[in-house]
């Protein structure tokens, strides 16, 4: 069969683009946030499995932190129960978050598990809990009752520094430990830009479901720092859920992350676009 030689010369030239990245990132840890919408179904799965197995066998070092709020959601609905949220946090009693650890840390952990091992990767699913990795507190707000939401008091790393001298992927669900042993459930965005910092990684990213920071005409913005970022969210230009994960991005960025990146997870291969590119997707904040 004759080669097909314009195909075979347009994977070259991609081989080609994205070799001097590969050298760049070659041994330094990247954060990946996997979020809910960009796991909708098998194809979306495979997709970023796939970036996260080759990012690994590149010689990076991925770490995955990932949540699952459409599947609590839709769990807590077959149980007769409706999630409440107050200012984007789902309230969590007692048995909202027995459903949090069943989804989170059991059913879409070990999904996400499941797939990176299918794509030659060598991934390992762990919890905050396991081995008192994150630990929490629960988290105040003037009004309101929360129940057991969380927040970060302290990350220790070493779990998942051993697992990536042992050429592991750690896939970590944000769930904090309490001091008596209680879970919380921690928003991951937070999760993973604090781990990043933690684990003075080279870059967080941020799979959402927008192709990232917008003006008001609808263009995607990028190479923003702290300052632009301010004036956007003060005019209206940023507004709504994508405030917090910028804030997020920034906070990662000012604890010693070189840049935080907001991209759209439901596009094919998009962390492979963002990482290997010249041009890359989506939105990058640097400090």
């Amino acid at each position: 069969m004759p080669i097909d030689l314009p195909n075979a010369q347009k994977i070259a030239s991609v081989l080609t683009e994205a070799l001097p990245y590969i050298r760049r990132f070659a041994g330094k840890t990247i954060v990946v946030k996997y979020g809910g919408n960009a796991m909708k179904d098998d194809a979306m799965i495979a997709s970023f499995a796939r970036d996260i197995a080759l990012m690994k066998l590149v010689g990076m070092h991925p770490v995955v932190v990932h949540g699952a709020g459409p599947q609590i959601g839709a769990h807590l609905e077959r149980l007769g129960k409706k999630s409440q949220f107050i200012d984007g946090m789902r309230v969590t009693d007692d048995e909202t978050m027995d459903v949090v650890e069943m989804m989170l840390g059991g059913l879409v952990n070990k999904a996400v598990v499941s797939a990176l091992n299918q794509q030659g990767g060598r991934a390992v699913g762990l919890t905050g809990k396991d081995g008192l990795m994150i630990r929490a507190r629960k988290l105040q707000v003037a009004d309101h009752d929360l129940g057991q939401v969380g927040e970060i008091e302290s990350i220790d790393p070493q779990i998942i520094q051993h697992l990536e001298s042992g050429d592991f992927i750690p896939v970590i669900a944000p769930i904090g430990v309490g001091k008596n042993g209680e879970a919380f459930n921690i928003n991951a965005d937070v999760a993973a830009g604090r781990l990043a910092a933690v684990l003075n990684a080279e870059k967080v990213i941020f799979l959402t479901n927008a192709p990232g920071v917008l003006d008001k005409q609808g263009a995607v913005l990028t190479g923003l720092n702290a300052v632009q970022v301010e004036a956007l969210i003060a005019d209206g230009t940023i507004s709504g859920g994508m405030v917090p994960k910028v804030r997020y991005a920034l906070d990662a960025v000012t604890g010693g992350v070189q840049t935080a990146h907001i991209i759209d997870g439901r596009i094919d291969h998009s962390v492979l676009l963002e990482l290997l590119t010249d041009e890359g997707i989506g939105t990058l904040i640097r400090a």
